[in-house]
C-alpha cells in the first residue's frame, strides 16, 4: 500500500517519491484523497506556521504559491487550459486545438487571476487552527472531485486521461475513495467539511456536463481544472459558513 501511494504522490506533486508510471497511478487512482491528507498537511502546517507571526494577506499568497508549487503548475496549467477551450468557438477538434496549445489566452489568463485572488483572499480570512483544518479538508475534498469526474465522465480523446478513465469505470473504487474520504473528514470534526464536500460534488457534476458538451468528454486538463475549482470552491465554504 506505500508503495501505491507513494507512486500516486509522486504523480500529484513533484516530490520523487515512487514511480510515475501512468498504468500503476490510474490503477490506484482511488488513493487520490490520501494524497490530498498528506498534500493538506504539508501546506496546512506551514500556513498554520506563518499565520502566528505574518499578515494574512502575505500568508495567503505565501499559500497559495505553495500549492501551485508542489503540484508542479500542472492542475493550475489546466485550469487555465480548459477555460480557454470553453471561450473558443467553433468545432469540437478546433476547442480540443486550443486546449493542448501550450500559450494561455485571455480567457486561461483572467481566468487565473481570479483563482489566485479568490485562494489568496479565502486563506487571508483564516487563520491558526481553522487555517489548517481547511487546507486539509479542502485538499482531500479537491482529489477525490478529480476521481469522481474520472468515474462518471467519458474521455474526450484518446491519451493519458483514458486510462485514468477506464479504470474508475470499476464503481468499488469509487466506494473506496468514498470511504477515505468521508472517514478523513469525520476526523477533522468540523461540520462544513461536509457542506465543502457537497459543494464540490455538485460542481464535479456540472464541470462533466458542460465538458460533454463542450468537448464530448473531459481529459487531463479538465481534472486538473477541477481539483484547483474545487479546492478554492471549499475555502470559501469554510470562510462562509
Amino acid at each position: 500500500m506505500f508503495r501505491q501511494v507513494g507512486s500516486v504522490f509522486s504523480f500529484l506533486t513533484i516530490m520523487p517519491t515512487g514511480s510515475s508510471d501512468l498504468q500503476i497511478v490510474a490503477r490506484y487512482m482511488y488513493l487520490f484523497p490520501l494524497v490530498g491528507i498528506v498534500i493538506g498537511l504539508i501546506v496546512g502546517s506551514a500556513g498554520y506556521g506563518l499565520s502566528l507571526f505574518l499578515e494574512p494577506l502575505v500568508v495567503g499568497l505565501l499559500v497559495t504559491a505553495a500549492f501551485v508549487l508542489i503540484t508542479g503548475i500542472h492542475h493550475i496549467d489546466g485550469l487555465a487550459d480548459f477555460a480557454d477551450g470553453l471561450m473558443a468557438r467553433g468545432t469540437r477538434e478546433k476547442k480540443w486545438q486550443v486546449m493542448r496549445d501550450p500559450s494561455v489566452g485571455s480567457a486561461g489568463i483572467i481566468t487565473l487571476v481570479l483563482y489566485v485572488g479568490g485562494m489568496v483572499i479565502s486563506l487571508s480570512s483564516m487563520n491558526g487552527f481553522d487555517m489548517l483544518v481547511a487546507i486539509i479538508a479542502a485538499e482531500i475534498i479537491a482529489k477525490f472531485s478529480m476521481v469522481l469526474l474520472a468515474c462518471i465522465g467519458p474521455s474526450a480523446w484518446e491519451g493519458s486521461n483514458s486510462i485514468f478513465v477506464s479504470s474508475m469505470k470499476d464503481k468499488r473504487k469509487l466506494i473506496l475513495a468514498a470511504g477515505i474520504t468521508v472517514v478523513s473528514l469525520l476526523a477533522l470534526q468540523n461540520n462544513s467539511a461536509f457542506f465543502a464536500l457537497a459543494i464540490s460534488m455538485a460542481i464535479s457534476l456540472i464541470i462533466t456536463l458542460v465538458s460533454r458538451r463542450s468537448f464530448g468528454g473531459i481529459s487531463g486538463d479538465i481534472m486538473g481544472a477541477t481539483n484547483e475549482m474545487t479546492r478554492l470552491a471549499s475555502l470559501l465554504v469554510f470562510i462562509s459558513v
